[in-house]
């Protein structure tokens, strides 16, 4: 059930942003961890938040399982605080929450707790001056955890496959934002929708890509995930794809990906180097640099029709 808040909306110190969509498959987590770890390569102070019970985010850094272990769980039951929680990685500016299976539980233990929508909000509040960035990965359901992470988040990351099958769901998904925009979180937009696992040499991709251009506009970013290997050995080493491979084509482009969101919110990173000087250690090696043209501001709203 949605309910109207009267507690202000979420401050401007740092950027929140959920990668989010139902649909499994879509390379959501790979997505979550490659763009936290990209804004840290760039010098920005950047929190990775696991709030999927299958953990692979966890796990994708290098993290064994460990029940032990403060997790998002701990911050949604108000059991431990964020700070608590955080885990250092092998990127210098890459902070983690980790999660855990007994996140399952907490869609049955929050259904009677007032609040319960806003409780990923409050545990982060206290973090927002620290990181510059905070990605959420989200599970693939549109459960009480990922409308936590949408009423905590700023904005909405959709990573999508190049496909025909790729809105499905996806209106779901944008009815239940607006529903959130309504009675929860007024401010929360639409980041983006990345396109993953992208064969640019087939007709078929690039028919799919006109499609989503014309539905989804300016939303649709202008860097593509390739279907890579390395992105895929990577979480098998508990390593970013930059860290594992920077020379890869799928690092690159969530090198690229970074840079374009970064340069949508120049106030985010205001005091930080430029993306393009940040990024030139980690690029330099490998073909250089691509300059993104400023994507223009998105509508409050998008056209649901498919």
């Amino acid at each position: 059930m949605l309910r109207s808040s009267s507690a202000s909306p979420n401050n401007r110190m740092g950027r929140v942003i959920a990668v989010a969509n139902q649909k499994g498959g879509v390379g959501k987590t790979t997505t979550a961890i490659n763009l936290a770890a990209s804004f840290a390569a760039a010098e920005v102070n950047t929190l990775l938040v696991d709030c999927d019970p299958q953990s692979n985010a966890t796990s994708g850094l290098g993290f064994a399982k460990d029940p032990d272990r403060l997790n998002s769980y701990h911050l949604l039951m108000g059991e431990a605080s964020a700070e608590e929680a955080l885990l250092t990685t092998e990127l210098e500016q890459l902070w983690l929450i980790p999660a855990h299976k007994n996140l399952i539980g907490a869609n049955l233990e929050l259904v009677d707790t007032e609040g319960r929508e806003f409780r990923m909000r409050e545990a982060l509040a206290s973090l927002r001056e620290r990181f510059q960035f905070v990605v959420l990965d989200c599970p693939p359901a549109l459960d009480l955890l990922t409308l936590n992470c949408l009423v905590a988040a700023d904005a909405v990351l959709i990573p999508m496959q190049g496909e025909y099958f790729a809105l499905e769901g996806v209106s779901e998904l944008l009815d239940t934002i607006e529903r959130i925009r309504v009675g929860l979180n007024p401010e929360l937009g639409i980041e983006g929708v990345v396109l993953t696992m992208f064969d640019d040499r087939t007709n078929l991709a690039q028919q799919v890509m006109a499609e989503l251009k014309n539905f989804f506009g300016e939303k649709l970013c202008q860097t593509t995930i390739p279907r890579n290997i390395r992105l895929a050995e990577a979480p098998s080493h508990g390593k970013a794809a930059l860290v594992y491979d920077p020379r890869s084509k799928g690092a690159e482009s969530y090198i690229r990906l970074a840079k374009e969101i970064i340069e949508r919110q120049p106030s985010v990173v205001s005091s930080q180097p430029s993306a393009e000087s940040a990024t030139t250690e980690v690029t330099e090696a490998h073909g250089g640099e691509q300059t993104l043209e400023e994507v223009p501001a998105a509508a409050d709203t998008m056209d649901k029709s498919a």
